[in-house]
C-alpha cells in the first residue's frame, strides 16, 4: 500500500513551490517507514494520512461547518491502516453524506501538510484532495456529530476567514 500512496502523491502536479515541497516531503515521510495512517484518535501517531473530497457543481463547492476544527472544511476523513486514499475518500462520502461519490479525476488535485487547529488541535494532517462531482440539489444526509451544517458555497463566496488557507490554494488550483 505504501507504494501505491506514494504513487499518488507523485502523480499531483504542483500548483507552486508550496505543494512542490509538501509532496517532495510526503515521499520522504512515505519512504521513512513510519505509520502512515492514524491507529488512535485524536494524534497517534502525531502526523498521518487524511483523504478530503470537494463536491464540486460548476461554480460551487460544499463546505461543512465542522465541530472538531471549527471551521468551514471540504468533508472527508482519515485514512485507515491498509485503505488506500482514494477509497478513504469513497467511504467517507457515504458515512458523511450518505452519498455514493463519482469522482471527476481520478487523481487527488492536490496535497497539503497541515497542524490541526480546534478542539483537537496540534497534530498534523498530510491531506489528499480529491474532486467529486456533486450537485446543489442533490440530497444530503450529513454526520452531525462531526458537523454543525453543510453548504454550498460559489467559489467566490467561500468564508475564507474561517477556514484553512489550503482551500484558497485550492480553489486557485480548481478554477484558474
Amino acid at each position: 500500500m505504501r507504494a501505491q500512496i506514494k504513487l499518488e502523491v507523485e502523480a499531483i502536479d504542483a500548483l507552486d513551490e508550496i505543494e512542490e515541497v509538501t509532496k517532495e516531503e510526503t515521499i520522504v515521510w512515505i519512504d521513512s517507514g513510519v505509520e502512515l495512517c492514524r491507529l488512535k484518535k485524536p494524534d497517534v501517531p502525531n502526523k498521518h494520512l487524511v483523504s478530503y473530497f470537494v463536491l464540486i457543481d460548476g461554480d460551487y463547492i460544499l463546505l461543512v461547518d465542522h465541530i472538531n476544527a471549527q471551521l468551514w472544511l471540504p468533508t472527508g476523513g482519515h485514512v485507515e491502516p491498509k485503505e488506500h486514499p482514494r477509497l478513504t475518500a469513497m467511504r467517507e462520502a457515504m458515512e458523511e453524506l450518505s452519498i455514493q461519490g463519482e469522482f471527476l479525476q481520478e487523481n487527488p488535485l492536490s496535497i497539503t501538510s497541515t497542524v490541526t487547529v480546534g478542539k483537537t488541535a496540534g497534530h498534523t494532517d498530510v491531506s489528499f484532495w480529491y474532486v467529486m462531482k456533486g450537485k446543489r440539489n442533490m440530497k444530503l444526509t450529513f454526520d452531525q456529530s462531526e458537523f454543525y451544517c453543510v453548504k454550498w458555497f460559489h467559489k467566490d463566496d467561500v468564508p475564507l476567514n474561517r477556514t484553512v488557507p489550503d482551500l484558497v490554494r485550492f480553489l486557485r488550483k480548481l478554477y484558474g
